[in-house]
């Protein structure tokens, strides 16, 4: 039996990306909220004093009142059986806890509590209250969790497909009307497998999605820089164009009337060079701008590049890609040329497992320090 459930925990536990189509009522759901005007938006509830007294029940699950608002179901019906002392979860519907993780740029942590199945008991008890993964869940990802028999919960559990329960996964926000599944868990985990799990899932994942979204991010702003830059040139050009007409018709003039005093344009014709040399100038920048934009754009294919992702202490984060040859101590070299407040001796660390990247480090290369191809670091303050 044993052995079963291990065969069986790899095959759910393989890392996995695919998406998801969201159900239109699931999507609907979201926009009624808002116009109702349901103040739910970032509550949540760990502690009991989230929980107003009246949805403390004295029944057991199926029994769950109607009064109950459908986003306190699934917290009302676990703090009865296993206290209070749990992940944050967002009680909150699932399209406003999908958007709560956009804003904060973390991945979203689902769970489908299934109260009626063997393996539900211990899951909880010993792995989704231990310290350990609160302490981690609450940290880095957005919790929602549903009751898997009841509205949301079910829908979710239809087009999730779960195989077995425990049931959790590991979101994140997509184009359209879909999600994607970066991660899913079936079936009992321990504390330690779980939080080794989503730390993979977040390093694996979570750099894949963060640079996509500052490559667009930088894209967007490259091309606004260039765009603005090639206005400033064809608008140095039109000066042009009309100072040498008007030179011109200067000169046209001057000769008919007084051809002797020809050398008396001289501080115009100076003007106009200065005018050309200054949209050369301007030319050459945009020029010079658009190929370091498409140096940028072309850096991500690059087998030998190491993309590193930098967390500050602020919650700040900077990605910034180097060649994995270069050494450790080109990433402080970074860091410090960035000029941030509040950034004095510090050093990187790695999480799960810990690893430090300091003094002894500097001379090694980014590859044989295994941050190749990418990695996330944290800057650690001394």
């Amino acid at each position: 039996m044993s052995s079963i459930l291990r065969d069986n925990r790899r095959a759910g536990n393989a890392l996995v990306r695919r998406m998801v189509s969201l159900p239109r009522n699931i999507i609907g759901g979201f926009s009624r909220a808002m116009g109702h005007g349901r103040d739910l938006m970032g509550i949540g509830g760990r502690r009991n004093q989230h929980v107003p007294s009246n949805y403390q029940l004295q029944h057991p699950e199926e029994h769950i009142s109607t009064t109950v608002p459908e986003e306190w179901a699934f917290l009302t019906s676990f703090e009865d059986q296993y206290g209070s002392n749990h992940p944050f979860f967002y009680a909150c519907q699932f399209m406003e806890a999908l958007k709560i993780a956009e804003d904060d740029q973390k991945f979203m942590f689902v769970y489908l509590h299934a109260p009626e199945h063997p393996f539900t008991p211990s899951f909880c008890r010993d792995t989704l209250c231990s310290e350990l993964v609160v302490q981690f869940l609450d940290a880095n990802f957005v919790c929602w969790g549903a009751l898997a028999n009841r509205e949301e919960g079910l829908q979710m559990a239809t087009i999730m497909r779960p195989a077995s329960f425990p049931f959790c996964a590991v979101i994140a926000p997509a184009p359209g009307d879909s999600i994607a599944v970066l991660q899913q868990m079936e079936g009992p985990i321990s504390p330690a497998e779980l939080v080794e799990i989503l730390q993979r899932t977040m390093e694996e994942q979570g750099l894949a999605f963060g640079s996509a979204r500052a490559k667009q991010e930088e894209k967007i702003r490259a091309d606004r820089r260039l765009r603005e830059e090639q206005d400033a040139a064809y608008l140095a050009s039109l000066q042009i164009d009309k100072e040498k007409e008007r030179f011109k018709n200067l000169l046209s003039g001057e000769r008919v009337q007084k051809p002797v005093e020809a050398p008396s344009n001289k501080p115009n014709y100076d003007k106009l060079r200065n005018s050309q040399k200054q949209y050369v100038q301007v030319k050459e920048g945009a020029i010079a701008k658009e190929t370091q934009h498409k140096e940028v754009a072309n850096r991500g294919t690059n087998p030998q590049a190491t993309q590193i992702l930098i967390r500050f202490p602020n919650g700040e984060r900077r990605e910034q890609s180097f060649a994995s040859t270069d050494k450790v101590q080109s990433i402080y070299r970074y860091i410090d040329s960035l000029g941030l407040p509040g950034i004095g001796n510090y050093r990187l660390i790695s999480s799960f497992p810990r690893k430090v990247y300091g003094v002894d480090q500097m001379g090694m290369t980014l590859k044989d320090s295994g941050l190749h191809p990418r990695a996330s670091l944290f800057l650690e303050a001394m």
